[in-house]
């Protein structure tokens, strides 16, 4: 296998060649965990040394020690974004764990809506958080579902999706809204006509862009579940999926506990069919599987 230089120069210093030492990979482990929520600190030294190997030999730098300092203490911050970024984890897809879209067309909007229409209500007010949206797929799904199984909030006016990500890197093709056909499989022939565009390519190859009044209704920012939530809700629905299972389980308490203050009374939290609440100490009340409801303040 070819060996690439690094950009320093240094003759036969290549990326096979650079290595992570234990006291290296529990200092940037220990730093991102803190930053993040992360665990990287548990078999995750050779993802650690794959993901950034080739950012600090395109960069000169001679080591990792080298490197984390640069990242740690960059005044503009934007080395840390970097390393942050590649060590997270993206997967998604659209309409990824069906059931609890399928709960949602079933038994959340016709709920909320129902509670809506009172006398004295607020409307068809919705408000939903993907908190972890990854590529733009959860968000753009959730999208999907609420305007062709609820036309009380689709028409309403006042229906808005808070979509974010710790990473800039998958937030910017979120927020492109192109998919290739791999990636819109799983959309039933009928909405992907509805809610997205088909565009051939130079190649002979197509690509899928989300139509405009759609992808409106998302708002897609750059947001660390870490830091304090100024989001003031309340939130109606919250999307935390496949994410926490990064996060030892200090972190998870202290991060459910902030999602049940940001929800409504009557609010849902959905989570990550590899993710449970079971023995943490919290006030949700269990519905189903990664399905789990807010009933008091």
């Amino acid at each position: 296998m070819e060996s690439r230089q690094a950009s320093s120069g240094t003759p036969g210093f290549g990326v096979s060649q650079l290595e992570l030492s234990d006291h290296d990979y529990q200092a940037i482990a220990s730093f991102v965990h803190k930053a993040t929520g992360i665990n990287l600190m548990e078999g995750k030294k050779e993802l650690v040394r794959a993901r950034l190997v080739k950012r600090i030999t395109q960069l000169g730098f001679k080591d990792f020690k080298t490197y984390f300092k640069r990242a740690t203490t960059d005044a503009t911050g934007e080395e840390l974004v970097f390393l942050l970024d590649a060590l997270a984890t993206n997967l998604t897809s659209f309409f990824r764990e069906p059931q609890h879209f399928d709960f949602m067309s079933s038994t959340l909007l016709p709920e909320l809506e129902k509670k809506r229409r009172r006398p004295g209500g607020p409307g068809p007010r919705l408000r939903i958080w993907s908190a972890a949206c990854s590529s733009g797929e959860e968000p753009y799904t959730i999208a999907m579902v609420v305007l062709e199984k609820s036309p009380y909030f689709a028409n309403g006016g006042d229906f808005r999706i808070l979509a974010t990500d710790l990473s800039t890197k998958v937030l910017n093709i979120a927020k492109k809204g192109q998919y290739g056909p791999e990636s819109v499989k799983n959309i039933h022939p009928v909405t992907l006509h509805n809610f997205l565009v088909k565009t051939p390519t130079d190649r002979g190859s197509n690509y899928y862009t989300v139509v405009p009044h759609m992808r409106n209704l998302i708002s897609f920012r750059r947001f660390n579940l870490m830091d304090p939530f100024p989001y003031k809700g309340p939130m109606d629905l919250v999307f935390c999926r496949n994410v926490m299972i990064y996060f030892d389980r200090e972190t998870i308490g202290t991060l459910i506990a902030k999602f049940y203050k940001i929800l409504d009374v009557g609010g849902y939290l959905f989570i990550g069919h590899s993710e449970s609440l079971s023995g943490l100490t919290h006030d949700f009340q269990y519905v189903a599987p990664c399905i789990y409801r807010k009933v008091s303040k």
